[in-house]
């Protein structure tokens, strides 16, 4: 099956809670930085139209790496929160020539370990899809809801919760109003499917693996150290 899609990649974040020296999206796997394995990912797909990296305006990392001058991938500035420096990859997909129909993958720069077959699996099931989805993982673990002071005040069914992974896949047009619109009004938008949740939309998750995780804090890292890569 064939299905051209459009990939953005925010990483203007400082990634604080890993207390580097540099944004996280810039330390090592193996010899080479978490977000070239990321943009790896993608780039060597057939279906894929263009990338857009939203950088912060002061990143002095991103033109050391081999790929700042891949011409496949475009440079943005990103902004404050995470949905205006997807805005802003939107808005230079646009420039690259992607319509209000097209496909786009909204991806976390520090989710390196994306499978392709999870890949695939997203975009074979959402690709008729009238709202688009996500890749998710069911919750394995015990969930427990707390109060101001620390106690648990309930046991919610695991069964109901997922924890939300990227690609995140929408089509421009509607995810864009989705993340111009909640910007505006002020609404707590965490990820590209609550946004358009915010609009009145029903995303899709689609299983994916566990081990497509976010690295966020020290000891996810040294995980992925003992991992191939």
């Amino acid at each position: 099956m064939t299905l051209p899609f459009w990939v953005v990649v925010p990483a203007a974040g400082v990634g604080s809670r890993m207390q580097a020296d540099r944004p996280k999206q810039y330390l090592l796997w193996g010899q080479r930085a978490l977000i070239e394995h990321t943009l790896d990912c993608f780039l060597d797909q057939s279906d894929l139209r263009g990338l857009v990296v939203s950088l912060s305006a002061t990143d002095s990392w991103w033109p050391e790496l081999p790929c700042a001058v891949d011409a496949r991938i475009t440079r943005v500035t990103g902004g404050r929160e995470r949905a205006d420096s997807v805005l802003n990859g939107l808005a230079a997909l646009r420039e690259l020539g992607a319509a209000d129909a097209d496909w786009v993958l909204v991806h976390d720069a520090a989710r390196p370990n994306l499978a392709n077959a999870d890949l695939q699996h997203l975009l074979t099931t959402l690709a008729e899809d009238p709202v688009g989805g996500l890749l998710a993982v069911p919750v394995r673990d015990t969930l427990k809801q707390i109060g101001t002071d620390g106690r648990v005040t309930a046991t919610p069914d695991r069964a109901l919760f997922w924890q939300a992974y990227t690609p995140q896949m929408f089509r421009l047009g509607p995810l864009q109003q989705a993340l111009s619109d909640a910007l505006a009004a002020g609404a707590q938008i965490t990820d590209e499917a609550s946004a358009m949740e915010w609009a009145g939309h029903a995303p899709l998750l689609v299983e994916g693996r566990a081990d497509n995780i976010k690295i966020t804090r020290p000891e996810d890292l040294e995980w992925l150290a003992h991992r191939q890569h």
